[in-house]
């Protein structure tokens, strides 16, 4: 599905220039889930960021579905983010004013889609992940869990090829996160979504079933989960952070 090739990424001018990916390559298969992890000044973000077309590379190709997006222009940019792309925030980012339901189908509503297609769409995701009953609410009459779930549903409602979620359990207690960890979980495993993370947490990264480690913009190893618990590789991840080196509590 998603194909990284040695893409660099620089900041700043020739007096001072700062190379924050350096000669990053890899793939993400159709359904995996991944997590990126590094300590601060890594590049993990910078390098979500241009898959997200947020940010542009200085060099190499990003291709999605086989179609490079570092070669579209701003009216194709903004198409390929609503159709391809799906994100999940830290603080969900739902409207107060709208119901649940007109958050989770305002990207399909704002691209003119089929209202009754749109509808159809969005009752059978909201099902999916146990919100059907309490669309016609607004957030500040929900849950947290109830609101993570319908900021997951709205990243995945228009069949978005890709999920990005930057540091998504950043802001929440560890109640929600483990909460909003299995939510995620559960769209991968049952749904099929295909889902990139960003993480410094490595309880958040075990949930994940490939690790990529970056050190200083460069991919510096990889962990698979395979069949092996979740404990046991969330202790695998913490012996590669070790070795990563520098200040550990920056990546824990």
């Amino acid at each position: 599905m998603l194909q990284v090739r040695n893409i660099e990424k620089y900041y700043g001018n020739q007096n001072n220039l700062t190379k924050a990916l350096d000669r990053v390559s890899f793939d993400v298969a159709d359904g995996e889930f991944i997590a990126i992890m590094g300590a601060s000044g890594s590049g993990k973000t910078t390098l979500l960021n241009c898959i997200s077309t947020i940010d542009t590379v200085s060099a190499g190709d990003i291709l999605l579905d086989g179609e490079s997006i570092t070669e579209l222009s701003s009216g194709e940019l903004a198409k390929f983010r609503r159709e391809k792309l799906g994100f999940v925030f830290q603080d969900f980012n739902l409207l107060d004013t709208l119901t649940l339901e007109e958050n989770i189908g305002l990207a399909l509503t704002l691209n003119h889609s089929d209202p009754k297609k749109v509808q159809k769409q969005l009752q059978s995701i909201a099902a999916q992940l146990g919100i059907g009953d309490v669309l016609g609410k607004f957030p500040y009459q929900v849950s947290g869990g109830q609101k993570q779930r319908a900021a997951c549903a709205r990243a995945m409602v228009a069949g978005q090829s890709l999920l990005l979620a930057d540091e998504p359990t950043g802001a929440l207690d560890s109640g929600a996160s483990k909460n909003l960890l299995e939510i995620m979980t559960h769209m991968n495993q049952k749904m099929g979504a295909t889902i990139l993370m960003v993480t410094h947490d490595a309880y958040s990264a075990s949930y994940a079933g490939r690790v990529l480690f970056l050190k200083d913009g460069r991919l510096f190893n990889e962990l698979l989960r395979g069949q092996r618990g979740r404990s046991v590789f969330y202790h695998e991840i913490l012996d590669v952070l070790a070795l990563l080196g520098g200040d550990i509590s920056d990546v824990i």
